[in-house]
C-alpha cells in the first residue's frame, strides 16, 4: 500500500507541475501578445494632457447637410468646446477621430438610421445636462482636437495585464508549493 500511495502522489505533482508550467507558459505568451499590441498603442497615445471641457455649441450632421463631400450615410454628432483656453473640436476616443474626422461621436448601430438618430440625440442631450466635464488633450500647440475619453490609456493597460500577472502568479505559486510538499516528503522519509 505504501509504494501504491507514493506512486499516486508523484502522478499527482506531476500533474500539479505541468499545471503550473502551463500557466505560467500561458502567461509569457500573452504578455508577449499584449507587449507587441496594446503596449505600443499605448506609449503612441498623445492625449496624455486631462483638462477641463466647457461646452460651446453641439450640432447633429445628416448626410443632406455635408452634401459634397465624402460623408458616410448616418447621422454623427459635432461638439465645439472650450478646452485650456482655445476652441478645439470634442471626438468621442482616437478611433472616432480616424474615423470621420467630420464626426464627434459616431453611434454604435449604424444599419437602422431612426436607432442611429436617436442613439445621437440621447449623447446631444447628455451634453447640455453636463457642460463642463473632463477631457484629454495633447501638448501640441496647433492641435484643435480634444478627446472625451482615451481608448489606450494606464486603465485599459493596467486591466490588460491583470489577468496574466495573476496567471503567471498562481503557476508560480502551484510550483513552488509541489517543490515544497517534495522536499518536505524527501525530509520525513529521510527521518
Amino acid at each position: 500500500m505504501g509504494k501504491k500511495l507514493v506512486m499516486a502522489q508523484k502522478r499527482g505533482e506531476t500533474r500539479a507541475l505541468c499545471l503550473g508550467v502551463a500557466m505560467v507558459v500561458c502567461a509569457v505568451i500573452t504578455y508577449y501578445i499584449l507587449g507587441t499590441t496594446v503596449l505600443p498603442l499605448y506609449q503612441k497615445s498623445v492625449w496624455t494632457q486631462e483638462s477641463m471641457c466647457h461646452l460651446i455649441e453641439t450640432n447633429i450632421r445628416d448626410q443632406e447637410e455635408l452634401e459634397g463631400k465624402r460623408v458616410p450615410q448616418y447621422p454623427c454628432l459635432w461638439v465645439n468646446v472650450s478646452s485650456v483656453g482655445r476652441w478645439a473640436v470634442l471626438y468621442h476616443t482616437e478611433d472616432t477621430r480616424d474615423q470621420n474626422q467630420q464626426c464627434s461621436y459616431i453611434p454604435g448601430s449604424l444599419d437602422n438610421y431612426q436607432m442611429a438618430r436617436a442613439d445621437v440625440e440621447k449623447v446631444r442631450a447628455r451634453f447640455h445636462e453636463h457642460q463642463v466635464f473632463y477631457c484629454f488633450s495633447t501638448t501640441r500647440e496647433n492641435e484643435t482636437s480634444v478627446l472625451y475619453r482615451r481608448l489606450y490609456g494606464p486603465q485599459t493597460l493596467l486591466f490588460s495585464l491583470f489577468w496574466p500577472t495573476f496567471l503567471l502568479t498562481g503557476g508560480l505559486l502551484i510550483i513552488v508549493m509541489v517543490k515544497i510538499n517534495q522536499s518536505l516528503s524527501i525530509l520525513a522519509a529521510q527521518r
